[in-house]
């Protein structure tokens, strides 16, 4: 239970690393503008992605081995790009409006293309990778 509290953290922290340096990707807090809103919308999200990467991922990597076989494993940043981009999709539905009319709201994580979300994807790694290096070097993962 530590281990995906902590990997949650380390997700938020990265989506925030990348709502940072890429443009066109921008989560708009649930419920407000204040700090602890935002704190809470990057953990919600970061939930969101930890969990898509846990259950969806391995399913689509496995059933994607044949093209990852052929481009040498550069498919794996489209796949990724595509999960940041269904994670989007999927913190839209969690939005304030219990009802709208074209099933979308304003709140959540925006990707506008999936050329960003791949930008955004090889920053999350990227950050991650140095956010796990740091919570195993203070002994906390």
């Amino acid at each position: 239970m530590k281990r995906f509290l902590v990997g949650t953290v380390i997700n938020a922290l990265g989506l925030w690393v990348v709502t940072l340096l890429v443009p066109a990707i921008h989560l708009t807090p649930y419920g407000g503008s204040d700090l602890w809103s935002q704190i809470l919308s990057f953990l919600l999200v970061g939930l969101i992605f930890g969990l898509v990467n846990s259950l969806i991922a391995p399913v689509v990597k496995v059933l994607a081995l044949p093209l990852y076989i052929l481009t040498f494993g550069l498919i794996s940043l489209v796949i990724n790009g595509a999960l940041l981009l269904f994670v989007a999709w999927l913190s839209q539905l969690i939005g304030g409006n219990v009802f709208s009319i074209d099933g979308f709201t304003t709140e959540g994580l925006n990707v506008e293309s999936l050329g960003w979300a791949i930008l955004g994807a090889l920053i999350l790694s990227i950050a991650a990778f140095f956010a796990r290096a740091i919570f195993k070097a203070l002994r906390l993962l």
